[in-house]
């Protein structure tokens, strides 16, 4: 890995984490982004997580939900504008007034759940592991400002979607949010030119730590590139990382750990088809997740790994809990969160309030990182009530899946853009 020059304070803050560094079995970290789905819509009715079977409208009305398979062909618009309505000052019954697209019969899109056939991949991880039913978003939109604070614990105050042809370098212009939650004017989606200090990532301080890190993503220019997060990281996209450490098609996670690598922090994006996104007519994201967990745990690496599965936004679905308000900028519905690891409780549901920024919280608590912004100073770490490091380490249960991993290898990527809301 080629790291570029750092700034002496970057150096300094760098090597008085490491010395501060806790002794962790855990020196890999691995987080699994799925996309766009509330808690109640894909962990519904799961035995001791605080799930319900109806909803509020805006006029009162208690609205049953329904089963909403993940192939169902609508999206539901989810940006700033639809999380106040939606949220409706605490009350979680404005669901039904985010628009809609092609939802047929349905009087009510926005209340649906994802029937058990389709999500039984991730309740046999919940079954095996600990899922999480208090995690939010840090922030209160979409997925680009999702996808910055999975990587910065900050979007530099950004909204909504990025302009200009691409999201992120070196075109890329996006609105910002204003105190009154109303928009602000724009500024370019291309952060941190200053390198690294008007803009830290974790990478960066993986980078300045002497601590591996691979991002694997759809390539841009395809649907899931779109949430390359890197790319919108000046120092990162037009410097030596972005050949190295981002890695193009994201399906080589499924290989690399058999034939020995895996970062001390990786993250895994998935193509559109596998992303669980809304209006996708896709159905394969729990299969792609098993697989990734499959990859991973039958690998040399699982004795020392923790992973994630997080999802970033709530995509405009139905979701019971009022999420704190914190700052400006969260905290946004509820996602569901599954921790993975041989040091994980077993089937254990945490109601442990975490938001997005805990999972970076939780890599830098374990490799001795200083924290980056509000977000992640004021997180709890996500392992705090998931990992139980005095457990006998147990073995690797490989995951039922219907589809075998060379299905996501041959697969070619997929181009129709997933998320239009800007």
């Amino acid at each position: 890995m080629i790291v570029p020059a750092q700034p002496p304070a970057v150096i300094a803050r760098a090597h008085a984490a490491r010395d501060r560094m806790p002794s962790s079995p855990i020196q890999h970290i691995v987080f699994i982004i799925q996309e766009n789905r509330s808690f109640d819509d894909l962990f519904q009715g799961y035995p001791g997580a605080n799930t319900v079977s109806s909803g509020l409208d805006h006029k009162g009305k208690v609205v049953p939900l329904q089963p909403v398979p993940l192939e169902a062909p609508y999206d539901i618009l989810h940006d700033m504008t639809r999380f106040l309505l939606a949220y409706d000052g605490g009350k979680m019954d404005g669901f039904n007034r985010e628009p809609a697209g092609d939802h047929h019969k349905s009087k009510f899109p926005q209340y649906g759940y994802v029937p058990g056939a389709e999500t039984a991949p991730y309740f046999q991880l919940a079954n095996q592991y600990v899922l999480n039913d208090d995690t939010f978003t840090s922030q209160l939109d979409g997925s680009f400002t999702a996808h910055q604070y999975l990587i910065a614990a900050q979007a530099n105050d950004s909204v909504g979607f990025p302009s200009g042809g691409v999201w992120g370098c070196p075109t890329g212009i996006v609105t910002t949010l204003l105190p009154n939650h109303t928009i602000g004017p724009p500024q370019s989606a291309c952060f941190g030119t200053l390198y690294p200090s008007s803009y830290p990532t974790l990478a960066s301080e993986l980078d300045a730590a002497g601590l591996t890190w691979r991002y694997y993503a759809p390539a841009p220019g395809t649907s899931g590139g779109l949430w390359s997060a890197y790319q919108a990281i000046d120092y990162i996209f037009n410097g030596p990382d972005w050949a190295t450490n981002v890695i193009s098609p994201q399906t080589q996670i499924l290989t690399d750990p058999a034939n020995g690598t895996l970062a001390n922090v990786t993250w895994v994006v998935p193509d559109a088809a596998d992303s669980d996104h809304a209006g996708t007519k896709s159905n394969t994201g729990p299969q792609w997740v098993a697989s990734v967990v499959n990859a991973i745990g039958q690998s040399p690496f699982w004795d020392s790994t923790a992973i994630f599965v997080v999802w970033d936004d709530w995509g405009g679905w139905y979701d019971h809990v009022p999420p704190p308000q914190l700052d400006n900028d969260g905290l946004g519905i509820r996602v569901p969160l599954l921790c993975i690891s041989p040091y994980a409780k077993t089937n254990y549901v945490s109601h442990v309030q975490l938001e997005t920024a805990s999972l970076l919280r939780f890599a830098e608590d374990t490799f001795g990182l200083a924290q980056m912004a509000a977000a992640d100073t004021r997180a709890t770490d996500a392992g705090s009530d998931c990992l139980n490091y005095s457990m006998k380490r147990r073995p690797f249960v490989r995951l039922r899946t219907k589809l075998a991993p060379s299905t996501f290898l041959r697969r070619r990527p997929s181009f129709a853009p997933p998320d239009d809301d800007g």
